[in-house]
């Protein structure tokens, strides 16, 4: 089986995926697929941190600013849909580098995950949603946590409909989401990945990138973005984003706008910490510690990664 190679580049929020993504696919000749799930949503901007023209450099990316925000996503539809578009950009002789910090993206597409049918029942459903609302969905995630510790960790507590979806799996199957994908992963990959992952050693000058992102996304107009938001249907992937629900208090006069903007930074760096938690799983990644580098010394080190692999030559595969 002849492998597609690929490189992916992964790491937490505002740890610099992009620019490192850009640079390589500059240097080898090849396109970006986005491995985000909200950069996915048209109009969702600034909240999202979606690269702007100048940042993309003139490097194609897939897979983002496509779907309207009143649809809801999933990682299958992810999976199928990054497949064909790395069989587009092999096609034209180039080589996909995939980018992003939704892991379960990252693995789901890399590690060739088969997607069985999951079941579903409407009582549990709508047993699990009466406990939302008498008990809070802090009871239900703390629940996730303790019978499927796996999943929990890439979810965000307020991602309440995936929250239920694996509470549900669980019920019914007596088994997790998590054992359901592990075994998935028992079929052989398609791809032949070189993993690069961006971390600091001083994790706080990761928190401080993190703040000052925060405040220039205040500043070039989150405030707006957010309000034309506000009243997503619950229901919709879109509304789970970092940067709206933490705003929407704000909106309802519960609390000021200060604080609004310190809960999203602490939000933000709390999502951070779960990240990198799930790529600290996968040994295959090599690392390159930001601390103290410039953007040229971080991609020259990404560089001498990909040469040792022998999997990769100037301008493709």
């Amino acid at each position: 089986m002849n492998k597609l190679p690929v490189i992916a580049v992964v790491g937490a929020t505002a740890s610099g995926k992009t620019a490192l993504a850009v640079g390589l696919a500059k240097y080898y000749g090849g396109e970006v697929i986005s491995a985000d799930s909200m950069q996915i949503y048209q109009g969702m901007d600034i909240a999202t941190a979606k690269p702007t023209e100048e940042e993309k450099a003139g490097v194609p990316h897939h897979l983002m600013d496509f779907l309207p925000v009143t649809e809801s996503y999933s990682v299958a539809r992810y999976v199928a849909a990054a497949n064909a578009a790395a069989d587009e950009i092999v096609s034209r002789g180039h080589i996909p580098v995939i980018a992003g910090g939704t892991g379960l993206y990252v693995d789901s597409l890399l590690d060739n995950v088969l997607f069985e049918d999951e079941p579903d029942n409407a009582a549990v459903r709508e047993a699990l949603k009466q406990r939302r609302e008498t008990e809070g969905v802090e009871a239900l995630f703390a629940e996730l946590e303790r019978v499927d510790p796996e999943t929990a960790l890439q979810l965000h507590i307020h991602n309440e409909n995936r929250v239920l979806r694996a509470l549900e799996v669980y019920y019914l199957t007596g088994e997790t989401i998590s054992e359901r994908r592990r075994r998935s992963r028992l079929r052989e990959t398609r791809f032949d990945p070189v993993w690069i992952g961006l971390d600091y050693r001083d994790r706080q000058l990761l928190y401080d990138r993190i703040d000052r992102r925060v405040d220039e996304m205040m500043a070039r107009g989150l405030l707006k973005e957010a309000e034309s938001y506000y009243r997503l249907p619950r229901a919709s992937t879109a509304s789970q984003a970092i940067g709206y629900k933490e705003l929407k208090p704000f909106f309802d006069g519960v609390i000021p706008q200060e604080e609004a903007v310190e809960n999203l930074k602490r939000a933000t760096r709390r999502y951070a910490k779960r990240q990198l938690t799930w790529f600290r799983k996968n040994d295959r990644i090599h690392w390159i510690f930001r601390d103290g580098k410039t953007e040229d010394e971080i991609l020259a080190e990404a560089l001498a990664v990909t040469e040792a692999s022998g999997k990769y030559s100037r301008g493709g595969a």
